[in-house]
């Protein structure tokens, strides 16, 4: 009866324990994000949202959420809520805003909604490509700053698009023919072009390194085949001649029975 009653209370024990543990993790700082692009055109608008679940969880109890983007014709939308019902909403246009949070006062969720456009790019580079900075979300408490969330994404015009892609289909025709240096030369100046935002001159020089490279493929190719059909008749040449020096020898012997 001892052990039973003994089984029974470690199995308490270990439940209340399992629950104290879930209870710790079940709820937790955290941030997910929809709708932010990959990439985007200058001029294109772009809507992403952040949803900030237990704000309040392993932090202070009033903090200040600051925001900041690159995007142009900026609009915010702060939404707090609590168990799916709004307590406030505040709306922000310039690039950056704060607002200030409070667990009295705040719910359980913040949402944040930021609209605008996609910037201009000031300054053209191939590798890495050219990035802008869609949303930074930061946590301040005093003088303890943390940003806990940081978004970007290439931006690009329609004539720096297509340099960058002929320049990638020239990059690809240089590696599937293993290399060549004439290409590889013309693909930097078409590099160099590009980020001197003289796109026209980098799909030209692009091209031609594409075509340069494509043709030393070829030629490479034909190369390969002439010399696989000149082994081959090399080999049908000996075996003739082998087949005619054994005949040769055979009539040799036959005349010499007679």
């Amino acid at each position: 009866m001892n052990s039973i009653h003994s089984s029974r209370g470690i199995v308490t024990v270990l439940c209340v324990v399992g629950l104290l543990a879930f209870a710790g993790t079940a709820s937790a700082f955290t941030v997910s994000a929809e709708g932010v692009p990959s990439e985007s055109a200058v001029g294109e608008e772009v809507t992403v949202t952040y949803t900030v679940d237990d704000p309040f969880t392993g932090t202070s109890n009033e903090w200040t959420l600051a925001g900041e983007t690159e995007l142009e014709n900026v609009s915010w939308t702060v939404t707090v809520l609590r168990a799916g019902s709004q307590v406030s909403q505040q709306t922000y246009g310039d690039q950056s805003f704060s607002q200030g949070l409070d667990i009295d006062n705040n719910g359980d969720q913040v949402r944040v909604e930021l609209t605008g456009t996609t910037p201009a790019v000031e300054n053209y580079t191939y590798q890495p490509e050219e990035q802008y900075v869609v949303a930074s979300l930061t946590r301040v408490s005093g003088s303890n700053k943390e940003e806990f969330q940081n978004s970007t994404a290439h931006h690009y015009t329609a004539d720096s698009r297509e340099a960058r892609q002929a320049i990638d289909s020239a990059q690809t025709a240089i590696d599937n023919a293993g290399g060549n240096q004439e290409a590889e030369q013309l693909v930097d100046s078409a590099v160099s072009s590009y980020e001197n935002g003289n796109f026209q001159n980098a799909i030209n020089l692009a091209n031609q390194a594409r075509d340069t490279a494509q043709q030393a493929q070829q030629s490479q190719q034909t190369t390969q085949t002439l010399l696989l059909a000149g082994g081959g008749l090399v080999v049908l040449l000996l075996l003739a001649g082998g087949g005619y020096y054994i005949y040769t020898q055979t009539q040799g012997d036959d005349y010499s029975k007679l």
